[in-house]
């Protein structure tokens, strides 16, 4: 074990670390247990996850070093440091992405009757049928351009495109160099349905099939070379809050500038000539160490996802799971009464997001309801949730929704939802300036049949989406609790009257208490431990990054408090170092579901607390959102998360992996004797059991859960 002296640094750097949790996105690709339709699946999403890292976090770090004021974080690199390691690692990942692709998933689809073919590998009559296809349904969409002497045509965000080097037939004519984009409403592969036996799936790439005839577009003219590539641009957008009347409007504005950023990536195909790669570098005026010549097909892994959907083989992908719905929420006639009853808890996807939906509907057309408030970050298309909101309003009650207009890369629905809802008289507003509205909430006030108003609260770890809340992990609590409705009930003045100071007693709300309630808990621990107490710390997130918590947390680790930090991405604290987190271990799980939820679970000297909610330890969530964390006060449902939930996540040896000091995670060996065990097809087992059913393909739950008992 390393010493804090001998420690090289006392934090890890955000962007590499995140790097190494899409390296263990990538090794899912791998995992034998998988279906070979999932892993394809899974490396469309580590493609598609590259894509959004370049757009926002290598952009972010170029504007550093444009600006002049380049930034050191406190983990001691600066943005160039950053871009050249990042440059080395990205480039690796996608040498690992195509030869998994090429070596690993592409046989095992073959074996399936699965294949994948670039023109040149199909027989002459598929050939001639892409050709058909080619002259039908792909060339009267394309449009050439050629390449002034002066510029070249401005390349813009996403689409690949062909560059095609192209000589005159005459002799000794000089070349030229055109671009043939590619549009993005043309399906990125070709599904040769005439081809090959009953069973079999046949597809050809689309921008292969252009680039392979792309001599039909310049008549007069041979092709001598053609690459095909794809640029990535800096997708962030820019405008001040303070200074814009009408958000809306100026978002929506952005939008259309979004493909027009700077470039930050350049991926083309390695046959490319020396010459037409230099032209293009020069026209977008990129750093080389960003460019990517790729030897596979296709050169946008994450449209794999495409082909997922297009196969039609469940045989090769996960079975079906139907979640479990509580009985209380089953066949319901009064959802208010059940939760008057007491809390209720959903944990997504093994419970059904079913109540949620119901939740909000019930109000809609509920005499007694008198207002809805909810707050929205990212909505699913036709959501049922938006839906009763508009009924709602259609029904005469008050209805105020906070959207979150700047939901990256979700900000088009959201400007959608807003207006939508907006004509529909929902009182739609945009928060507090400066500060997203992160937090998961609705509050429902009825007016009961003794003449009183009561509160009931839905506060949740994830978006009020339903297609997400089926391969996202969350928690859901439902609550009459008179004093957390009440602090739900300010939460929503705050937003909504912009009150510059308001106080929190239960709830932990960013920015104004998150940070100094979890530094205060922290702070507890430490002293239970010196007077020799119970103490201990277990905290489930999607990220560590926030440096005076995690200087609390060494602190604590000094102290001789036990902590577990269970970190799905990004984590900046160093584990595992003498004098300093000796005390402190982090694991990464990473499997069929994105852990999405946040636990916070201190020992309290044995009468343990428990809090759940929206925020990650990071400094945006602490101090530039607004977040709501709430505590469970229910014994049985603060039971069910550490004996069930936590006590799970910690018993994982399949796809837990450990941080250590030096930065790589690292997979336990299992001893001898004792099985592979998964939290998730675990909670996937208890809800089978709790339905009164069973599923072969899942583990045997009761002695999973004794073994996942004994760490809590």
């Amino acid at each position: 074990m390393k010493s804090a002296q001998h420690c090289e640094n006392k934090y890890f750097n955000r962007e590499l670390s995140w790097l190494a949790f899409n390296r263990r996105v990538l090794n899912l690709c791998s995992e034998p247990s998988f279906p070979v339709l999932e892993r394809l699946r899974f490396l469309s999403i580590v493609s598609n996850n590259l894509d959004e890292f370049f757009e926002i976090r290598v952009a972010g770090l170029e504007q550093q070093l444009e600006s002049g004021v380049p930034e050191v974080g406190f983990d001691g690199l600066g943005p160039r440091e950053q871009l050249r390691r990042i440059s080395e690692i990205t480039s690796a990942m996608s040498d690992d992405e195509y030869r998994v692709w090429a070596t690993e998933i592409m046989p095992a689809l073959r074996r399936e009757k699965i294949f994948f073919k670039t023109p040149k590998e199909c027989s002459a009559a598929e050939k001639a049928w892409l050709k058909e296809y080619f002259d039908n349904n792909i060339y009267p969409a394309l449009t050439p351009l050629a390449v002034d002497p002066a510029h070249l045509p401005h390349p813009q965000q996403g689409p690949v495109r062909a560059a095609a080097n192209r000589q005159p037939r005459r002799q000794r004519a000089p070349s030229d160099i055109a671009i043939v984009p590619i549009p993005p409403i043309l399906p990125r592969f070709i599904k040769m349905d005439n081809f090959g036996k009953e069973g079999e799936n046949r597809f050809a790439y689309l921008s292969d099939t252009v680039k392979y005839f792309a001599e039909e577009l310049f008549p007069g003219y041979k092709v001598r070379n053609a690459a095909i590539f794809r640029i990535t641009r800096n997708s962030d957008l820019y405008f001040d809050e303070e200074e814009t009347e009408n958000l809306l409007q100026t978002i929506e504005n952005e939008l259309h500038n979004r493909r027009k950023g700077a470039a930050v990536r350049l991926e083309i195909e390695s046959c490319v000539s020396e010459t037409a790669l230099r032209e293009l570098v020069a026209a977008i005026d990129l750093d080389g160490a960003f460019v990517y010549k790729i030897s596979g097909s296709p050169l946008n892994l994450a449209r794999l996802a495409a082909a997922y959907d297009m196969i039609e083989r469940p045989d090769l992908k996960f079975p079906p799971f139907k979640p479990y719905t509580p009985q209380c929420f089953k066949n319901c006639d009064d959802i208010f009464a059940v939760i008057r009853e007491r809390d209720r808890m959903l944990h997504h996807p093994y419970d059904s997001f079913s109540p949620v939906e119901d939740f909000v509907s019930a109000a809609a057309d509920d005499p007694k309801t008198l207002a809805i408030k909810m707050t929205l970050y990212r909505t699913g298309k036709g959501s049922p949730v938006v839906n009763s909101l508009k009924r709602a309003a259609a029904n005469g009650k008050q209805v105020t929704v906070l959207i979150e207009l700047k939901a990256r890369f979700d900000e088009e629905n959201n400007i959608q939802w807003a207006r939508e809802l907006e004509e529909c008289g929902v009182h739609v507003l945009y928060g507090i300036v400066g500060y997203k509205t992160h937090c998961k909430t609705c509050l429902i006030v009825r007016r009961e049949d003794d003449g009183k108003l009561r509160r009931y609260a839905h506060l949740g770890t994830g978006n009020y989406n339903s297609k997400t809340a089926k391969c996202y992990t969350d928690i859901s609590l439902f609550t009459a609790n008179a004093e957390i409705a009440s602090e739900v009930a300010d939460l929503f003045n705050t937003l909504t009257g912009k009150v510059l100071d308001p106080k929190f007693k239960k709830l932990w709300v960013a920015p104004f208490c998150f940070h100094s309630k979890f530094i205060d808990l922290v702070e507890r621990e430490i002293s239970h431990a010196r007077e020799g107490k119970k103490a201990r710390i277990i905290i489930k997130v999607n990220s560590v990054i926030e440096q005076s918590s995690i200087d609390a947390l060494y602190r604590a680790s000094n102290a001789g408090v036990k902590i577990d930090l269970i970190v799905r991405g990004i984590c900046g604290l160093v584990p595992g170092v003498k004098n300093m987190s000796e005390n402190i271990s982090v694991r990464s799980i990473v499997g069929v579901y994105l852990e999405h939820s946040r636990i916070y679970y201190f020992e309290n000297g044995g009468s343990p607390e428990v809090f759940v909610g929206s925020g990650d330890i990071m400094t945006r969530n602490m101090f530039k959102r607004i977040e709501c964390i709430f505590p469970v006060e229910d014994p049985e449902i603060r039971e069910r998360i550490c004996g069930e939930i936590l006590s799970g996540m910690l018993a994982d040896n399949k796809f837990a992996t450990f941080l250590h000091s030096n930065g790589a995670y690292y997979k336990h060996e299992i001893p001898d004797g004792e099985p592979p065990f998964s939290c998730q097809e675990h909670f996937c087992a208890l809800s089978v059991e709790r339905e009164g059913t069973h599923a072969a393909y899942l583990a045997e739950p009761k002695s999973a859960q004794t073994r996942g008992a004994k760490f809590l």
